[in-house]
């Protein structure tokens, strides 16, 4: 059975750039077999990334938060204090080499833990990240409550996860999330689940294996 990955908590707000930095250095030792896969659980203070696939006019207030451009893949994000960030440094070359299954299992981690808490998400075909319907029970609208931007280099993958817990949802105004101008953004305690951050971890950790099976 394959060993779990170390786990990293990070009490205080990471600034971006220490954690770019960090995954940098874990992946090229992961890469060279002298360090072990890792998941990092941390918050970020409020700043806005753009993807590989950002556009220029989806940062609509750029001098609200930091914005810093980001290798991984998507368009432009927000992170802040109250949304629960997990960074994936894992190693492909034993789990398959298969980037779009990778990202696979990286969603239904994010829909199985969700579910945990009785919250029915899902992925919907052309839109990335993690979905809920909206409480009015519209058809045409939905929710976003999860991000998910990865990289890989060299078969090892960084950057990950992110999943609204309480975070402040007005700061998502500064941008278009993710290039979608027509849908909303919502948190687990908009929808009415007051989870505390320590139980969202736990439930991902159990999840885990699960969903990144050997």
């Amino acid at each position: 059975m394959k060993q779990m990955p170390e786990t990293i908590f990070s009490d205080m707000p990471v600034a971006y750039p220490d954690a770019v930095a960090f995954m940098e250095q874990r992946v090229a030792d992961i890469h060279a077999e002298t360090a072990p896969e890792c998941l990092w659980f941390l918050e970020h203070p409020p700043l806005y990334t753009g993807g590989t696939s950002a556009k220029p006019q989806d940062l609509l207030q750029k001098d609200r938060f930091p914005v810093f451009e980001s290798k991984r893949g998507g368009e432009y994000t927000y992170h802040g204090p109250g949304q629960r960030v997990v960074y994936l440094m894992l190693d492909l070359r034993k789990r398959g080499r298969d980037v779009r299954c990778f990202v696979r299992q990286a969603e239904n981690w994010v829909i199985q833990t969700l579910d945990d808490f009785n919250i029915k998400a899902h992925i919907t075909p052309g839109r990335v990240g993690v979905w809920v319907p909206r409480p009015d029970k519209s058809a045409e609208r939905e929710d976003k409550i999860a991000a998910i931007g990865m990289r890989i280099r060299r078969w090892i993958s960084f950057h990950g996860i992110s999943i609204n817990v309480e975070p402040e949802l007005e700061h998502f105004s500064g941008i278009v999330p993710c290039g979608i101008a027509d849908q909303g953004v919502t948190s687990m305690v908009d929808l009415g689940y007051p989870v505390a951050m320590a139980e969202l971890d736990k439930a991902l950790l159990d999840n885990f294996a699960d969903c990144f099976p050997d």
